[in-house]
């Protein structure tokens, strides 16, 4: 500050001022015409460049520098004009007796355009996240956690230079006092620290993207996330509530991602249908005739023992399945017959639907299992289902017997 006093008595000099004569109706002069300047300077750039700039990069077929001098970081740039030039001017208003107040009022304008500074560096931070948001590649990646990482760093490094300017140290020996209390700080930040190592980990491993359906039953999420930042994920479950959840708990515990399933064109069908065992039979020739007329079945060749009315259901669910067009055919589709139990034998049947939405994927779900409801009467088997009160009816004798 020494020095840029004597430069300033210099100048002075060589207009033909000298410092020592400055009285205070001077300085008061002086003083306003440094903030008269600062207030020209700041409209010329207000409404001169920075409408220029505007018109210049309206003209550019690039996106990125739309975003990049868009109004709120040529507004954050501006208002740093004033601190630089109340920093460079202000010398010029003060003599040697003033040196306490010109001290002061520097380091104001110091702290001021630090503070200016951190608001630029916020505004071009979020139009970096704007930028990635519309990029192919990274539009899908949790990078918001990361921009906020490097804001609060930002805001940290600022502090620091502001605690040196108020007490006029280093900013180093700040740092290295610092130290002692580091573990202090990661006390203090230890969610955000958490956070960021979860938020490049989640990125680099590609686990989660915004708009992602992911279920975390311990956390009672279900849905999709809807915003991935530095101390927080947030999903949107089904019923519209909002599901917190730590990033770094995601990444230490489980969680189902349903990406694969969007990504694949199609969402699992999985069901079974529970034969009652007792209706499973080989097929009558009244039957097979029956069969082999409506081309369930190829007519078999004699000597040969006739099929089972369990197969012939099979072969015609996975025909049927086969030929819906509403079932994705470029995957699996299988029926099969699962190990018997106390409710009967599982017919499963495994397909996709051709469309990962939730309201035609269970309405063919339902079309698909109403039809083969419907059709297994006309293979002579039965649905096991358990007796309900309308299943037995009392005799003349008050004694209850089944109604079949």
């Amino acid at each position: 500050m020494n020095t840029m006093n004597q430069e300033t008595a210099q100048l002075l000099q060589q207009i033909g001022f000298e410092k020592s004569d400055l009285n205070w109706a001077t300085q008061v002069v002086l003083i306003l015409g440094i903030l008269l300047m600062s207030y020209l300077i700041t409209l010329i750039f207000h409404h001169l460049i920075m409408p220029a700039v505007r018109k210049i990069t309206a003209r550019t077929k690039a996106t990125w520098d739309d975003y990049l001098f868009n109004d709120r970081m040529m507004k954050a740039f501006c208002r740093m004009i004033p601190p630089i030039t109340w920093y460079i001017l202000l010398p010029f208003a003060f003599d040697e007796k003033s040196l306490y107040l010109l001290h002061i009022l520097l380091k104001a304008s110091l702290i001021y355009l630090i503070i200016t500074a951190l608001m630029l560096i916020k505004c071009f931070l979020d139009s970096l996240y704007e930028i990635s948001s519309e990029h192919e590649t990274l539009k899908n990646r949790p990078l918001k956690g990361i921009y906020q990482m490097i804001n609060l760093i930002a805001i940290g490094v600022g502090f620091i230079l502001i605690i040196s300017i108020l007490i006029d140290r280093n900013a180093t020996a700040i740092l290295t006092g610092l130290g002692a209390s580091a573990a202090i700080l990661m006390l203090i930040f230890k969610d955000s620290i958490l956070g960021l190592v979860a938020g490049v980990q989640l990125s680099a491993n590609d686990m989660l993207r915004p708009g992602d359906w992911i279920t975390m039953t311990k956390y009672g999420a279900d849905g999709y996330v809807i915003e991935v930042s530095l101390t927080t994920v947030k999903v949107q479950n089904f019923d519209k509530t909002i599901t917190t959840i730590p990033p770094y708990a995601l990444v230490s515990d489980s969680f189902q991602n349903w990406r694969g399933m969007r990504e694949c064109g199609g969402r699992r069908i999985k069901r079974s249908l529970f034969i009652d065992m007792t209706t499973v039979h080989f097929c009558t020739p009244e039957e097979v005739n029956q069969f082999v007329q409506k081309g369930w079945i190829t007519a078999p060749t004699e000597g040969n023992e006739p099929p089972v009315n369990l197969h012939v259901f099979r072969e015609y669910a996975l025909k049927y399945i086969s030929n819906h067009p509403e079932v994705n055919h470029n995957l699996m589709q299988m029926v099969r017959q699962l190990q018997p139990t106390t409710e009967g034998i599982p017919v499963e049947i495994y397909c996709f639907s051709n469309t990962p939405d939730w309201i035609p994927y269970e309405t063919l779900q339902g079309e698909i299992f109403d039809h083969l409801i419907a059709m297994i009467p006309e293979f002579g088997l039965h649905i096991f289902q358990r007796p309900a009160g309308t299943d037995f009816q009392p005799n003349e004798k008050n004694e209850f017997i089944t109604s079949k």
